[in-house]
């Protein structure tokens, strides 16, 4: 089992030790849509090494995960040095797939950046196929589901692309 089954879970999770590099500055002077991926990226790396649901997995026991489809809105800029705050909550989740949130804010006025959700897939590493999750793994994530189940819906959640969307009020 990757992780205590009494060990609190946190909700959401939280990644608070990035920062806006100067290398993530682009031409318009504010942090470039690509790094904000990234930023997410490592937001998620911070919330599995929560539930140690991490890349040891894949020689420990031949499972991971893998994104499968995103999506991103760009609600507010980033300038160099800002310190980012990274929410990541689980909104759903099966056998195969994870359905999770993530809020991108200003680490210290926590002005939303920007949101991303994500769809993300179970992996048998040894076939690299979407595989259903073993029962320990299922528990965990059934925890960590219970945990989340509080946190309101974000208004992006579902979202698609349409000149009808309007940011949040």
């Amino acid at each position: 089992m990757p992780n205590d089954l009494r060990a609190p879970i946190p909700a959401p999770f939280l990644s608070t030790s990035l920062k806006v590099i100067p290398e993530w500055i682009d031409g318009n002077g504010h942090m470039n849509v690509a790094y904000y991926l990234k930023a997410f990226d490592e937001g998620f790396d911070a919330a599995y090494a929560a539930i140690r649901f991490g890349f040891d997995m894949i020689e420990r026991r031949g499972i991971s995960t893998m994104a499968a489809e995103m999506h991103i809105t760009y609600q507010g800029e980033l300038f160099e040095g800002d310190p980012i705050r990274i929410e990541t909550q689980l909104v759903d989740f099966n056998r195969k797939r994870f359905h999770w949130f993530q809020q991108m804010r200003h680490g210290e006025t926590m002005k939303l950046a920007a949101t991303c959700e994500w769809m993300i897939l179970f992996i048998d590493m040894n076939k690299r196929k979407v595989a259903e999750m073993p029962d320990d793994i299922f528990a965990l994530i059934s925890r960590v589901k219970e945990a989340h189940a509080h946190l309101p819906r974000p208004p992006e959640l579902g979202r698609s692309i349409s000149l009808e969307n309007r940011r949040r009020g």
